[in-house]
């Protein structure tokens, strides 16, 4: 019984948390990676600065951390407009959909990864992001749901009791 009970709670759990794949990055790997682009800029080559960034920016848009996620988002965007190969435009477009979906914006995230997913059909971890976002979009609506019909039985409760009263 104990097992079955610890069953439910595990799974609520789920449904209100991300049960997601997504990797999270501690803030020393953050640390590390803004002290690597530091050193780069000191005179690396062009490409090894590019690597750096996308380094930093796959640290960022994985943060633990809220605002490093959008300083991530930031960044990406920022490089977007760069002279970009089809597969770095891809990376950087996945990065981008990692940091909106772990900011809880769902539907510019559901965006982004589609576009990747145009370019190559096939991309494992694009369809894993996918299946993630749809799930997450799933669960608002289900939540919403509920609280949309708990917010009319409230009203319709109250408005039967002042009939009552009446």
């Amino acid at each position: 019984m104990d097992a079955k009970i610890g069953k439910f709670f595990e799974s609520v759990g789920t449904f209100f948390t991300a049960g997601d794949q997504i990797p999270l990055c501690d803030f020393d790997i953050v640390v590390g990676c803004e002290r690597e682009v530091a050193e780069a800029e000191k005179g690396s080559s062009d490409e090894l600065k590019k690597e750096c960034h996308m380094r930093l920016s796959w640290a960022l848009v994985h943060s633990k951390r809220p605002e490093d996620v959008q300083r991530g988002i930031a960044m990406l965007e920022a490089s977007l407009a760069g002279n970009n190969s089809p597969l770095q435009m891809r990376e950087k477009l996945y990065l981008l959909a990692v940091g909106y979906f772990r900011s809880g914006n769902y539907i510019r995230s559901r965006q982004l990864v589609d576009r990747c997913l145009e370019a190559a059909p096939d991309w494992r971890q694009a369809l894993t992001l996918k299946k993630s976002i749809e799930e997450h979009i799933r669960k608002d609506g289900v939540i919403g749901i509920g609280i949309a019909a708990t917010t009319i039985g409230v009203l319709v409760g109250g408005l039967a009791a002042a009939m009552a009263r009446r």
